[in-house]
């Protein structure tokens, strides 16, 4: 071929010089894209044999090389694929954006289904001049006759190409690094390029360093095999020592056999595993194997709790595995990563396009090769067929939680405490995991057992009363139904007070201690009119009150002592009989204030006085307990500004934290009161 000057095609819909800054948002992308096009060349190769018009010599062994040279400043990737012939690099070099896998696909369409090339683009090449002054491509095609060709570019619309020299099938492309892209000829740097982009390509991808001194390893002679390189026959002797038997005589004593060794030039080992865990069927996964693969795939020495393998084919093809980790929320960051692949070539982490908002905290790969890509490969387009596999997505993980409730209750009961915030936040964020999820959510209840919603309900209804249960039945039929009113602790510690109360009162409650249960309350009660939640201390119920009621003028007598010790004008506070006679006093919040604190702490809005939404607590005394009757008879006491204040910090105490400054006056007048025990 006589040799040509010419100037790349460049239409209005594939500019070239955005290329160079702005197709790509990471430099080191390039590795991924021209290891692709290897990939790409290789498959295209394999299709051809399988489909008879190639034949495979009998030592061909596909593969991606990736030399690097930091004398030279270049960057090399050679495959044995496919390669090209001079009327094709002209049409799939030269025609920026015509895309060689497009055209190979529909001229194969109806011989082949096995749709696995990874290049759909055409542009990935020319990610190349983002860190190289000049490319070179030297290519030899499989088709017999061909001549190899040489091409070359330096980076503007011009280029040369001419016979070449290369003498086996496949693709060199040579990359001469700009001074700003150095990194990329250093040989670890390239290896955690590779590691990040390559890891699960359909291909062998093998990385060396030109010129580097020849390494060695040693084998058994058994294992050798017929493409080693073998620099030396070693046979070694046996090992023998002298030791003292049974019978306390000395003996020599054999401790390694004889064997024959071969010392080889070392193996090249694949940085990519072709057959990914999640390119298998299920059936043929072991436990063993999908912890293995998390261990190396996310660095996390913890196991995970259990795992979703995806598998499916139609109406789209996705596969992968999806692990719930073992979290804990004191230290770890809950976002987990979702790593996205497209025919085992990685996009991105966590794209949210196609990982539903409340499963980002899992770990785990997706696999999509009809993903929507943009022309960088690096984003989603905006495709409703985004959003399907979005809801894929997660009906597949609502099937296996509720898979799991059914048939392994117990694990599932073991996994709750870690999984439940995300699946509280999927009920909230998604109405249809919502509704798949509705019979299966758990809480655990006071005496660390777990019930389902209904459980709860069901559990409620025989708390109460025959007589309330009457009154119930009576009422108008007009009204609105009574609701069933669940209780629940935040606490366990700080609320035990309460618990001891309400366990004494033959009633139960529900821990819910997340930050998330909150908001997950009221989405239930969104969900479901008939029920409501209230925290134990949200209410005196009748059951926690003992028979008769406090004398108003007591009431009256102690409120003004209270607010007159505490300096509190506005404390509201109530006199009840309780039926436990050791709680002296305890504090009440109403569920709507509470709920109205909890949202402006969500929204910062720490500067707002709480009172103005009817937020103050309000200070119940037990009129039955020894200290309060002291208070009433004992107003002009000079105890009784500190027996006040002590027992209205024991409430908030059992409430809520003190601040720094209540909780060291509450220590110093502790210690001020044992100091009169002794005197």
């Amino acid at each position: 071929m006589a040799a040509k000057h010419g100037n790349l095609s460049i239409n209005s819909e594939n500019i070239f010089p955005i290329i160079k800054k702005w197709l790509y948002s990471d430099h080191d992308i390039f590795v991924r894209e021209l290891v692709s096009n290897g990939c790409d060349a290789i498959t295209k190769l394999k299709k051809l044999e399988i489909m008879g018009e190639y034949t495979f010599p009998d030592d061909y062994k596909p593969s991606v090389q990736v030399v690097v040279d930091s004398e030279k400043k270049t960057l090399k990737f050679i495959d044995n694929g496919i390669g090209m012939t001079a009327d094709e690099v002209e049409e799939y070099i030269t025609q920026i954006a015509f895309s060689g896998a497009t055209e190979f696909l529909e001229k194969y369409k109806d011989k082949t289904t096995d749709d696995q090339m990874i290049g759909h683009f055409g542009l990935g090449f020319y990610s190349a001049f983002m860190v190289a002054d000049e490319v070179h491509i030297d290519t030899l095609s499989y088709k017999e006759g061909s001549v190899p060709v040489h091409w070359t570019c330096d980076g503007g619309t011009e280029y040369d190409i001419q016979d070449g020299n290369k003498d086996t099938i496949g693709t060199e492309i040579t990359l001469f690094l700009n001074e700003e892209s150095l990194e990329f000829c250093n040989e670890y740097r390239m290896r955690e390029v590779l590691e990040k982009y390559c890891s699960f390509m359909p291909v062998n991808i093998y990385l060396s360093k030109e010129n580097a001194e020849q390494e060695y390893e040693t084998i058994d002679e058994a294992d050798l095999k017929d493409d080693d390189v073998v620099v030396e026959h070693i046979h070694e002797e046996a090992k023998t020592e002298e030791k003292e038997n049974d019978n306390g005589e000395k003996e020599i004593v054999e401790i390694s056999p004889a064997r024959d060794r071969v010392k080889i030039n070392k193996r090249p080992v694949s940085l990519s595993d072709p057959q990914p865990l999640w390119m298998k069927h299920p059936n043929e996964c072991t436990e063993e194997e999908y912890k293995d693969f998390y261990r190396k795939v996310f660095m996390d020495y913890k196991e995970p709790l259990f795992w979703i393998h995806l598998n499916m084919d139609y109406p789209f093809n996705l596969k992968g595995i999806l692990y719930v980790p073992k979290i804990n929320t004191e230290y770890d960051s809950i976002e987990g990563t979702i790593k996205l692949y497209n025919n085992q070539v990685f996009i991105a982490d966590n794209i949210k396009e196609v990982i539903p908002e409340f499963l980002l905290l899992l770990k785990g790969v997706i696999d999509c090769p009809d993903l929507p890509l943009n022309v960088s490969r690096s984003a989603l387009q905006n495709d409703g067929f985004v959003q399907k596999i979005s809801e894929y997505i997660a009906k597949k993980v609502a099937d296996k939680l509720t898979g799991m409730c059914k048939t392994e209750r117990e694990s599932y009961e073991k996994y709750w405490d870690d999984i439940s915030p995300f699946i509280k936040f999927g009920c909230i964020k998604d109405a249809k995991f919502a509704d798949k999820l509705h019979d299966f959510i758990l809480f655990k209840d006071l005496d660390n057992k777990y019930l389902t919603l209904k459980d709860c309900i069901e559990a409620n209804k025989k708390e109460n009363t025959e007589e309330e249960a009457a009154q119930t039945e009576k009422q108008d039929e007009e009204k609105e139904p009574e609701k069933t009113t669940l209780f629940y602790v935040t606490d366990p510690v700080q609320q035990s007070q309460y618990i001891n109360m309400f366990k004494e009162a033959g009633k139960n409650a529900v821990i819910l201690s997340h930050n998330i249960d909150t908001a997950f309350i009221s989405h239930l009660e969104q969900r479901d009119q008939t029920i409501q939640f209230k925290r134990i201390d949200a209410d005196l119920t009748e059951e926690l009150k003992g028979e008769g009621t406090a004398d108003e003028e007591t009431a009256k007598t102690l409120t003004e002592l209270f607010r007159k010790n505490l300096n509190k004008e506005k404390l509201e506070v109530k006199v009840e009989n309780l039926k436990n006679e050791s709680v002296s006093a305890m504090m009440m919040l109403s569920e709507e204030s509470r709920r109205m604190q909890d949202m402006m702490k969500m929204y910062n809005m720490y500067g707002m006085d709480p009172g103005m939404f009817g937020g103050q607590e309000t200070l119940v005394l037990n009129a039955n307990h020894p200290l309060v009757k002291y208070l009433a008879e004992n107003q002009e006491s000079v105890h009784a500004a500190v027996i006040c204040q002590q027992l209205y910090d024991l409430a908030m105490i059992s409430h809520k934290q003190l601040s720094p400054d209540e909780m060291t006056k509450f220590v110093q007048r502790s210690n001020d009161i044992l100091m009169l025990l002794t005197k």
